[in-house]
């Protein structure tokens, strides 16, 4: 059986994390947004990882830093996404192997949690709860329903607060 292999991703595979994220999104909307993130303060290149299959890059997942707003405190969680899968290498696990490998990578680097904003049916697989679990409202324009999280450090989520995302964000939802 092949192999996937997870690994940071590195300049070199940017053009690859493109190609992945335009088939699999079929728009430039999501190519571009993890370009501005890489620009961005809330960038961390240890969590925007590539799925190799074959020595090819069929698969990217970004996690970066957004806040989480609860009364007077303000408190840094990561954003889950975008996530991508070369549509011809779906149904072969890359995604569980990339969205595993970015829940394992974030635990020791002390965020407290993480975020999901899109197809709660697949993320829930993954430990993740709708984000009505906490008491947890966010400011982009989607549905409620469509947005899970997972706490990294039981209890984090407790007091509920609002998710703010970056403007990037915005132009996607």
């Amino acid at each position: 059986m092949e192999q996937i292999k997870v690994r940071a991703e590195t300049p070199t595979d940017f053009r690859a994390i493109d190609v992945v994220n335009l088939s699999a999104f079929q728009g430039e909307e999501e190519a571009q947004l993890i370009a501005e993130l890489r620009k961005s303060k809330e960038f961390i290149p240890d969590l925007s990882l590539v799925a190799e299959l074959n020595g090819r890059i069929v698969g990217h997942v970004v996690l970066s830093k957004v806040q989480l707003k609860s009364g007077q405190s303000n408190t840094e969680v990561l954003a889950l996404g975008p996530m991508s899968v070369v549509p011809s290498q779906s149904h072969r696990g890359i995604g569980s192997e990339l969205i595993n490998a970015a829940v394992a990578r974030a635990r020791p680097l002390c965020y407290p949690a993480i975020i999901v904003a899109g197809r709660p049916d697949y993320y829930l697989r993954f430990g993740f709860q709708p984000i009505s679990a906490w008491s947890l409202t966010c400011n982009l324009a989607i549905p409620e329903d469509a947005l899970t999280a997972m706490e990294l450090v039981e209890g984090a989520l407790r007091e509920g607060g609002n998710i703010e995302y970056p403007d990037i964000f915005k132009a996607l939802f």
